[in-house]
């Protein structure tokens, strides 16, 4: 039988742990060449709405531990201004519906195992990158957050920063009063902390160990003005890159990995966060990894890059001093999170009889293609 697996069954299976041992064990397995995965490849057709375009994206990889996967995202993408502040949004039929799917398989018979809604797991993922990040670049007395954004990808960068460090203080913006104040709430019942909801962002930076800027913002929302010594950085967003300052003050620069090029093709190595194709290209469109129309984020301070791998190999450090200004973010290796992470929703939804089965025959056929 073929599980499918909804948001409401990876929130009670998936844990941040298991998430984070999961990606590490991913990117150690690129590094051995026992994994592989590609960069994130990406559509764009232009709609009736001169407003909005299509976006279909994809990312996918696998490992001889057993799984394969392929995480799919079928979207109508466009712009708007909330507060002074440009905003990419998203939906899938209507707003504030989405289709995400990852498509799960066996690689020892083909088996298609799961089909699995990304929601939970995407935010979980990418939460478990800061995790990531701060576990190997942050001081090992860093307990200050200083957060910009109160959405769902705040709520798993909190529990995975609590998770590789303890954590007694959170200073958040967030450009609508009730959502940052409701987050805030949350957060202090949760992990027991204290919490400061600030009422501009520049306030968030003064003190802060740790700053996480997570919004959906389509323009650079960092200040690296306001970095103090010591500070250990994490962007995401539709901006995809922290601002020029930040990057200028930054001493220390954790680029987890990168994917492979092609086998007999190294040429075709590319250290971008997504790649694109268009219909019609001269008409303009919004979507990931589109700042400014250029190529989306490869490599962004190669001259102070340190990888994952040469940082547990004890090749490098992440940082030198406890003043350093430090930046992580996992590269291009997308496709090598979904295997390790849906494989081990997969194993705890089949040992807790969770999802629904249905017939693995339904996707098979007896005409060969």
């Amino acid at each position: 039988m073929t599980l499918i697996i909804n948001n409401d069954d990876v929130a009670k299976l998936l844990t941040m742990e298991m998430t984070i041992d999961a990606l590490e064990g991913s990117y150690r397995q690129l590094v051995t060449k026992h994994a592989v995965c590609r960069p994130r490849i990406d559509i764009r057709i232009p709609t009736s709405d001169p407003a909005k375009n299509y976006q279909w994206g994809s990312m996918e990889g696998g490992s001889t531990s057993g799984y394969f996967a392929v995480r799919m995202k079928s979207d109508v993408v466009y712009e708007t201004r909330y507060e002074g502040v440009v905003t990419q949004e998203k939906y899938c039929t209507k707003p504030g519906l989405y289709c995400g799917l990852i498509f799960l398989t066996s690689i020892e018979n083909g088996e298609p195992l799961a089909f699995i809604n990304d929601g939970i797991l995407q935010h979980m993922r990418v939460g478990g990158d800061g995790g990531i990040g701060v576990k190997y670049m942050a001081n090992e007395d860093a307990e200050v957050v200083g957060m910009l954004g109160s959405g769902g990808m705040s709520r798993t960068h909190m529990e995975a920063f609590t998770y590789v460090r303890k954590i007694k203080k959170l200073q958040v913006f967030s450009p609508t009063k009730a959502n940052r104040e409701k987050f805030g709430a949350e957060m202090a019942a949760q992990y027991g902390i204290e919490v400061k909801v600030c009422s501009s962002p520049e306030e968030i930076y003064r003190g802060a160990h740790i700053v996480a800027a997570l919004t959906d913002s389509a323009i650079p929302v960092t200040d690296g003005s306001l970095l103090e010594k010591g500070t250990h950085l994490v962007n995401i967003g539709g901006s995809g890159n922290p601002d020029a300052e930040s990057l200028k003050r930054v001493d220390s620069y954790l680029r987890f990995g990168d994917a492979p090029s092609p086998v007999g093709r190294p040429e075709f190595n590319l250290d971008d966060e997504n790649i694109a194709w268009e219909a019609a290209p001269d008409v303009a469109k919004h979507g990931d990894g589109r700042p400014g129309k250029h190529r989306a984020r490869g490599t962004l301070l190669p001259d102070k890059r340190v990888t994952l791998a040469q940082i547990v190999s004890g090749e490098k450090k992440g940082r030198t001093s406890a003043d350093q200004i430090t930046y992580s973010e996992r590269g291009n290796l997308q496709g090598a999170q979904f295997f390790a992470v849906a494989g081990k929703v997969y194993e705890a939804a089949k040992a807790r009889g969770l999802g629904r089965d249905i017939p693995t025959e339904w996707f098979l056929q007896d005409i060969r293609d």
